[in-house]
């Protein structure tokens, strides 16, 4: 009936999941949102044509319409009128962002480790791949035996959250600390098994606990402190916001659950704390994640070994959450990486690049103990600006660059030397050693790391941002695997120049190009012809 392609196919999805929303919780605009952030953000589909937002738009409300027709305007829960006491309160709602955004770090973590606990035991035991979302159900079975909250009853368990202290079956602040801890194990073991299951409704779920927690603590302490009118509100309010904290933090929807919440609650008072609280629980994974992706971008390090970088096979770093949300957005799985739609995203272009596709098998070796002059003479001779230094078994030991060999005040190609007046000794290229001015390492976080070197199957987005972050313009390529000796010393195969990335990505893009043309002038020609 329509045209199929994929900004038609990205436009119907996103207005699914904008519907969704606006009917689930009766927020027709949280759902316009939640379609921009898990749908067309990650899909790099922001700048789609009109239609795309018309059609999210008439979708969200449509829903919202026939869902308040038959099903009435009551909410997803009863939400609590929430109240703030006086402005000295914020301080209180910025400690509860960065609180909720903790909770996410944890739960991502454990989801990380239970996907590579599963996955061991089922290579371990060989295993059927039914049996480990078996194992997780089971899991969580067990912890609901104790805890029968964690599991989900609709939003009871929320709506029982929001009045803590209002009402006698409303749980304390003692059994929610437990729910939140239960609830986070019995989740990230469903998700990290392999059972299928949304983030959304958990992520409500530990947003309230842990304001609620949060909220009662503080009011216990402060009002205790404080004779006379109560200084804070009660835990209803902290739990309001810490709901969409978390969820913005779980799920990567900031804006979404600001405006979830506002719609709730139809209350402007409650904007302030909670865009402080939901920004700061954003930030808090953030600053954890680049951490961490700091370190794995230079692990596999000793005192003369490599900083390989890993393909995308051998990456256990791959958690459930990833830069582009692969996973914490499953609808948005739309990419065909087979024609070319009018623009063509190059960071989507070089992950499906390799290495081994640009990678250049012409490149000159010497051993360390070779004098200086010689290399520089290898290099002149070749046209090429640096050598890799090799051992006697042929083993990567370091590089060395023409920019070196001038930082260290020697003249190539007849310059004359940066430093004349140095000891002549010293700065004669022709007894000067290989091995006294090659790159064997670099410094990182005060320990020394080992040479930056890739793989041939390591994809060219990665060595491309390992070469950008270091300023390097020629990356050793290595044999991954095999035979490896020597203080885990690797076999060269090539080298890489970074102007080849950029060469390769025109020639792939211009090859997309003229093949949508193509076929773009074909079927007008089909068309035509009928």
């Amino acid at each position: 009936m329509m045209e199929n392609n994929r900004e038609r196919r990205i436009a119907l999805v996103a207005a699914g999941a904008a519907a969704g929303i606006a009917s689930g919780f009766n927020a027709a605009v949280a759902g316009c949102f939640f379609a921009i952030e898990t749908v067309l953000r990650p899909l790099r589909a922001e700048n789609s044509p009109p239609f795309t937002t018309a059609m999210i738009i008439l979708a969200s409300v449509i829903s919202s319409t026939v869902s308040n027709v038959l099903l009435g305007e009551k909410p997803a829960f009863t939400v609590p009128t929430y109240e703030l006491k006086s402005a000295a309160e914020l301080p209180l709602y910025l400690i509860l962002g960065m609180l909720c955004g903790a909770v996410s770090v944890v739960f991502t973590r454990l989801v990380t480790w239970f996907t590579q606990f599963f996955d061991y035991i089922k290579e371990r035991f060989s295993l059927p791949a039914v049996v480990c979302p078996a194992l997780g159900g089971l899991g969580a079975g067990m912890i609901a035996l104790k805890y029968p909250g964690i599991l989900y009853w609709g939003f009871t368990n929320v709506d029982e959250i929001l009045h803590t202290g209002k009402t006698a079956s409303a749980p304390g602040v003692w059994l929610l600390t437990q729910l939140v801890a239960a609830k986070l194990v019995a989740t990230a073991l469903c998700k990290g098994s392999g059972l299928v299951g949304g983030l959304y409704a958990p992520s409500l779920m530990f947003g309230a606990a842990v304001g609620a927690v949060f909220g009662g603590v503080a009011s216990e302490l402060i009002n205790s402190a404080i004779p006379g009118n109560a200084a804070v509100a009660q835990p209803q309010a902290y739990a309001l916001v810490g709901m969409a904290a978390t969820l913005a933090s779980v799920c990567s929807v900031p804006l979404t659950s600001v405006l979830l919440l506002f719609e709730l609650t139809k209350d402007y008072r409650i904007l302030l704390p909670l865009m402080g609280a939901v920004g700061l629980a954003i930030w808090v994974p953030s600053v954890a994640n680049q951490c961490k992706k700091s370190e794995a971008l230079e692990r596999r390090v000793s005192d003369r070994g490599y900083s390989s970088l890993l393909s995308d096979e051998d990456k256990n770093e791959a958690t459930w959450k990833q830069s582009d949300g692969k996973d914490d957005v499953e609808l948005s799985n739309l990419e065909n990486h087979n024609s070319y739609q009018g623009t063509i995203n190059e960071e989507n272009v070089l992950e499906h690049l390799k290495v081994s596709q640009v990678m250049s098998k012409t490149f000159i070796t010497v051993l360390p103990s070779s004098t200086l002059s010689y290399a520089i003479e290898l290099m002149q001779n070749n046209q090429q600006n640096c050598v890799l230094v090799v051992d006697k078994e042929n083993l990567l030991e370091g590089i060395l660059t023409l920019g070196d060999i001038r930082r260290r005040g020697f003249g190539v190609h007849g310059e004359m030397p940066s430093t004349p007046n140095e000891d002549s000794a010293i700065k004669d290229v022709n007894s000067c050693l290989v091995s006294s001015c090659c790159i064997r390492g670099f410094q990182y976080q005060g320990r020394e790391r080992g040479l930056l070197t890739c793989s041939p199957d390591t994809d060219l987005a990665t060595a491309k941002e390992l070469m950008e972050a270091k300023g390097i313009k020629q990356l050793p390529v290595v044999k991954r695997g095999g035979h490896i000796r020597n203080d885990q010393k690797h076999s060269v195969v090539g080298l890489m120049h970074y102007e080849s990335i950029s060469r390769c990505l025109r020639e792939v893009v211009e090859h997309q190009k003229s093949l949508y043309h193509d076929r773009k002038e074909e079927f007008q020609d089909v068309a035509g012809g009928h």
